[in-house]
């Protein structure tokens, strides 16, 4: 059984910084694919950022240049640096792992407002 577990989130004002972080256990695998993505009240959940454990990344088009996703392989831990954050920012963020099947984490509250 695998669980994620999130951390980082809260209040910032607009252009402000947030880094979030989520760390897997309960795998003795490594994780090919792990990613961020975020869903605002009443609206889909949307992907933000994904990484391989080579290094490849791939950002939505709108966090591109601002958001910054890594990963620690050794830890099983993805990380999500937020920079110049806006308001459309504003969601619940959830954190997510893929092997056989995917994973999700509980999810942390982003907040951008002035």
């Amino acid at each position: 059984q695998v669980q994620l577990v999130q951390s980082g989130g809260g209040l910032v004002q607009p252009g402000g910084s947030l880094r979030l972080s989520c760390a897997a256990s309960g795998s003795g695998f490594i994780i090919y694919t792990m990613g961020w993505y975020r869903q605002a009240p009443g609206k889909q959940r949307e992907l933000v950022a994904t990484i391989t454990s080579g290094g490849s990344t791939n950002y939505a088009n709108s966090v591109k240049g601002r958001f910054t996703i890594s990963r620690d392989n050794a830890k099983n831990t993805v990380y999500l640096q937020m920079n110049s954050l806006q308001p459309e920012a504003t969601a619940v963020s959830y954190c997510r792992a893929d092997l056989v099947s995917a994973y999700w984490g509980q999810g942390t509250q982003v907040t951008v407002s002035s």
